[in-house]
């Protein structure tokens, strides 16, 4: 991306399906060690950044996110201004920004850090600062866990640690993937100390990805095909699932409409399936969406698409943003 001086930029911030997930441990500061695949997705919100004024002003026309510091895009412009005064081309006293969700919110698609993401980007190409990869995935750590990975070129990667120590693998193809919302916000918080817990109860371990075997409960001729060769697991479904069984219901009915395998993303509730066959996954899609309103059927990105500066508008459409 140019970081040449811009005065208006239009991005788009994609986001993320988790192909498995496994909890490995748990820090000293609590935090979890996980491991896990992330591919980025043809589902995207729209960000629009404009140089003028004084200070941070934040809009979302369609209501779906605040408009305020807890907002992770505003707390992402503040956080690149404070480190990088020093190096501003030239004076930066204010700048507009424009959120258009359609990532639903606290959904396990990492939207918001793909948000804060997409804006540090943006904030480097406005003040035509010039910043190494490294220093911009600190300033993401700080703001979330994933967004060093929505930072990063590659369209899917392994992360460990916390998720913040990431391997290119090679993207997710041949697939197109369906994602169901349910509707109703999951705190990330509460499942990582409920799984807590429940370890503590039960000590054995669950594997996130299983060898293929002959007797494997998946399908394993899709399975050679996704990064590492896995089968797909979440360790956190089995807490999200127990509060919200509709999560159980949407798997059972995506594999009923024909998808090869279907998992719960991140710490939900959103739940995705992947479907060999373009048309099972319309049929899918058309049966959903009548019924639950965050209903996508969209493509894996096989290219960097994270936070690329766009000259206008509607260059959106052929950025991996579903089309209206």
């Amino acid at each position: 991306m140019s970081v040449l001086q811009q005065t208006t930029l239009f991005l788009s911030a994609p986001a993320k399906i988790n192909l498995g997930l496994r909890v490995t441990g748990r820090r000293l500061d609590g935090y979890h060690t996980i491991e896990t695949v992330m591919q980025k997705i043809g589902l995207c919100d729209e960000l629009e950044l404009r140089r003028g004024g004084k200070g941070i002003r934040l809009r979302c026309p369609n209501g779906t996110a605040p408009e305020d510091e807890t907002n992770l895009v505003y707390r992402a412009a503040d956080l690149f201004l404070r480190t990088m005064a020093d190096r501003c081309a030239g004076p930066l006293s204010g700048v507009d920004i424009v959120l258009r969700k359609r990532i639903p919110v606290a959904a396990g698609l990492g939207g918001g850090s793909s948000d804060a993401a997409a804006t540090l980007k943006g904030m480097q190409a406005l003040t035509a600062v010039r910043c190494s990869e490294k220093e911009l995935a600190a300033m993401g750590l700080r703001l979330g866990a994933d967004v060093p990975f929505f930072l990063g070129e590659a369209p899917a990667a392994r992360a460990t640690g916390i998720g913040e120590i990431l391997t290119p693998v090679a993207p997710l193809t041949n697939y197109t993937v369906v994602v169901v919302n349910p509707g109703f916000p999951v705190s990330t918080q509460w499942v990582y100390q409920t799984f807590a817990l429940t370890v503590g109860k039960n000590k054995s371990k669950k594997k996130c990805f299983k060898k293929n075997t002959n007797n494997s409960d998946e399908k394993n001729r899709c399975c050679n095909e996704f990064p590492q060769s896995a089968v797909l697991r979440n360790d956190l479904e089995s807490v999200t699932v127990v509060r919200y069984p509709e999560i159980g219901r949407l798997k059972n009915e995506l594999r009923t409409h024909g998808a090869e395998m279907a998992l719960m993303s991140g710490s939900g509730p959103s739940v995705f399936g992947l479907f060999a066959r373009r048309e099972d996954a319309e049929s899918s899609y058309n049966v959903l969406r009548k019924r639950i309103k965050f209903t996508f059927m969209v493509a894996p990105l096989t290219r960097s698409e994270q936070g690329n500066v766009l000259t206008n508008a509607n260059q959106l459409m052929d950025w991996g943003v579903v089309k209206r």
